[in-house]
């Protein structure tokens, strides 16, 4: 998730001070992904820095209102014009935690999909009541309710997924991997490419 883009979107509709920028973050994200007000200040120093706001001056309660810059508004079309990137490297703990297991002797895998089958049911249960505890007829109701359904569409990815590693666990016979003995080398490793 994009923090600056995101504060940028939010002072395009209008100059905010930083505790309304995290306020109006939770309002239009339904509070799933809740901003530390030292982060919003942080980036805000940034897009200063950048050159995409302006500090403003302060009002009389001392809250000192930021504005958007023609170079912030060019990043925000840019943003909202362009496509997500599959995020590159990031770490999958579960698909790490399930492959180092597979290769470890004495370690039930199966015990292992299914405490973790439990648990996302589980919290696909509770998105799923909290989606469907309240009808989406406002824009605060219907930004919460998208972001809810991406994270349902997640979990439900993620169940699926430990059951084809189940279904291709229970095919292979698990043969655990012993430590190499080979001296391990210094750098890099050497890139395996794939035709």
């Amino acid at each position: 998730m994009s923090v600056k883009q995101s504060l940028l979107a939010i002072l395009d509709q209008g100059a905010c001070y930083g505790y309304q920028l995290r306020s109006e973050f939770d309002r239009r994200t339904g509070g799933t992904w809740p901003l530390n007000v030292g982060q919003i200040y942080s980036t805000l120093d940034r897009l200063e820095r950048d050159g995409f706001v302006e500090r403003g001056e302060a009002d009389d309660e001392g809250h000192v209102f930021w504005r958007i810059t023609d170079a912030g508004r060019t990043e925000v079309r840019d943003w909202l014009s362009s496509p997500v990137a599959a995020a590159k490297g990031t770490r999958d703990e579960l698909a790490i935690k399930l492959a180092l297991a597979a290769t470890l002797p004495g370690v039930d895998v199966e015990a292992i999909i299914q405490t973790q089958r439990v648990a996302s049911l589980r919290h696909l249960q509770e998105l799923n009541r909290a989606k469907y505890a309240g009808a989406s007829d406002t824009a605060e109701e219907l930004a919460w309710s998208l972001v809810v359904d991406s994270m349902i569409f997640q979990v439900e990815a993620q169940v699926r997924w430990l059951d084809h590693t189940e279904q291709r666990l229970r095919a292979t016979p698990i043969a655990p991997l012993a430590l190499g003995d080979e001296p391990a080398r210094r750098g890099r490793p050497t890139k395996v490419t794939t035709s």
